[in-house]
């Protein structure tokens, strides 16, 4: 497997060989400010214990406090953490908010624990590394495997511990603890709102063919909301396997069977297959909303999307990124496609910070303004430097953040 870290950087070089950045502040942006690893004893229901690594990576905090999420994977490390660390602190510069770049993770597959040892943990980690965060400083929010519900645990520890209730510490939060209207659906609806603003500039009708590699809470919130207007799913994929269908999936009745059967698998309303090969189905566009390094050097020549949108983080190598370029298929980059999710988080920390509740509707409106301008923005300059859009997007947060150190 690719590190993920070392493909971070290669984008950057792929980035400022567009555009020259003054050396100084690029190998600055290089590093991140701090890196926090440890282990949280767990003590499990039967009275074993187990020793948990845990991480925070805290790269940058020029345009504000370090933010961005907390996932809990067996397969997460440092490396991985650092690169989401350092794409956080360029998708806050390229969503225009005023936050800096941070993530957290512990290795450790949460669906083998039982409720309280998973209260446990999350409550431990907040332990472990509430002195180095907070409002201003560092504000942790969901990733993978993360949920509204352990965010509350996360809150309510750090204002024990501090005496600090505004809960303005940590986003995704459930409602009734100062969560935000919007922010279970947010990262898909800010790739909604991102394809709507550049459809037209790639050609494609208000009828597309859609494949989602992913049906967590990205993927089928992408799903719906691409359904809704009118598109096609005609394929998506789980961690266990894959299900299509061309004349469209119908999702509410999918949706239904994962929830009673665990996976996508056997549904009957469409042909069941390899998850493996779901990025390989011919599409209009396609959506890999799942982890790292999916569309590679290996299998890059497979893919038959006319546009990629990519909601996961890094699922695109910077190798696969140079032959799409090169095959004239637009890939609609992690930083700017699923800023929606840290944007509406960057909402509930600030209605936090003032006692305030929006509702969905207003959230929805700033996202989408916001959102859209960064997308053309980001669209109009690709085309004036003859580069592809993560190129773009890159140059202008790059562009951002130096302003924002000076």
């Amino acid at each position: 497997m690719q590190n993920p870290f070392e493909n971070a950087m290669r984008q950057l070089t792929r980035a400022t060989a567009v555009k020259q950045f003054d050396s100084t502040f690029i190998e600055q942006i290089s590093y991140p400010h701090r890196e926090i690893r440890g282990h949280i004893p767990l003590r499990k229901d039967d009275g074993s214990l187990q020793m948990v690594e845990f991480y925070r990576v805290q790269h940058n905090n020029w345009r504000g406090p370090y933010k961005g999420g907390i996932r809990f994977h067996q397969d997460t490390d440092i490396e991985e953490v650092k690169a989401l660390a350092f794409w956080m602190t360029l998708k806050c510069a390229v969503a225009n908010i005023p936050m800096g770049g941070g993530k957290g993770g512990a290795t450790i597959n949460p669906k083998e624990l039982s409720i309280t040892e998973l209260e446990q943990l999350s409550r431990a980690w907040m332990r472990a590394l509430a002195d180095v965060v907070g409002p201003q400083k560092d504000v942790p929010a969901p990733d993978v495997n993360t949920t509204p519900q352990i965010m509350a645990w996360m809150s309510d520890e750090y204002g024990k511990i501090t005496g600090d209730r505004s809960g303005a510490v940590i986003t995704g939060k459930p409602l009734e603890v100062g969560g935000s209207e919007g922010r279970g659906t947010a990262t898909a609806q800010g790739g909604f709102y991102v394809f709507e603003a550049l459809r037209l500039n790639f050609g494609l009708s208000d009828s597309c063919k859609v494949v989602i590699q992913g049906f967590g809470n990205a993927g089928e919130h992408a799903a719906e909301l691409w359904l809704k207007a009118g598109h096609k799913i005609v394929a998506v994929s789980d961690s266990k396997s894959a299900v299509r269908n061309q004349n469209g999936l119908d999702i509410a009745a999918l949706l239904e069977h994962k929830k009673t059967s665990g996976s996508v698998r056997d549904f009957a309303g469409g042909e069941t297959f390899e998850g493996s090969e779901l990025l390989f189905e011919p599409c209009d566009l396609l959506i890999p909303a799942a982890l790292e390094n999916q569309i590679r050097e290996d299998n890059v020549a497979r893919i038959q999307a006319k546009v990629v949108l990519e909601l996961a983080n890094g699922p695109t190598t910077p190798e696969a990124d140079d032959v799409l370029f090169a095959k004239g298929v637009p890939v609609i980059p992690d930083i700017l496609a699923n800023s929606g999710g840290v944007t509406v988080s960057t909402y509930e920390w600030e209605q936090n910070i003032k006692g305030e509740h929006w509702s969905e509707a207003d959230v929805f409106m700033k996202l989408k303004t916001n959102i859209q301008e960064q997308a053309l923005q980001i669209f109009d300059q690709a085309k004036n430097l003859k580069t592809d859009l993560r190129r773009s997007a890159f140059i202008l947060a790059l562009e951002r953040i130096a302003k924002a150190q000076k």
